[in-house]
């Protein structure tokens, strides 16, 4: 009897740890899936911290992120997204950020926070989910 518990146990540990396995294997997968909009749109955020830090601290911007025109040809992670609005807020919003890197700091945080609107107008439309988010990069 005994030894019928212990191996039942053993199997019980067993099938858990694949379990768990298999659980982190799916997250793992689900993380390389990400779209490439939506890596470049993280990216974004994570560069628009940096930036709204040195506009906070009085540091100089360095140059316009050229990387971010790759909002227009990026894969989204649904294609019938990529609408003419999607390009007209797109290009809002590059306009908006080529200003932040030409302006006058007296005038930055105005500036940023325009290119920070232009985003959440565009998410109102289309993926909403991450307006929360980037309403706290909104200089106060």
């Amino acid at each position: 009897m005994k030894k019928s518990l212990t191996i039942l146990m053993l199997i019980v540990v067993i099938i858990g740890c694949k379990s768990e396995k298999e659980g982190k294997k799916t997250e793992k997968l689900n993380i390389q899936k990400q779209s490439e909009m939506a890596f470049l749109m993280n990216k974004m955020y994570e560069e628009n911290e940096k930036v709204k830090k040195k506009i906070l601290k009085g540091a100089d911007l360095l140059d316009f992120p050229e990387e971010y025109l790759k909002i227009h040809t990026a894969t989204l992670t649904d294609p019938s997204d990529r609408t003419p609005e999607f390009r007209a807020f797109s290009e809002l919003y590059l306009s908006n950020l080529r200003v932040v890197f030409e302006t006058s700091k007296d005038s930055l945080k105005y500036k940023f926070n325009e290119t920070v609107n232009s985003c959440i107008a565009c998410h109102q439309t289309t993926c909403v989910g991450p307006i929360p988010r980037i309403k706290k990069l909104l200089i106060k």
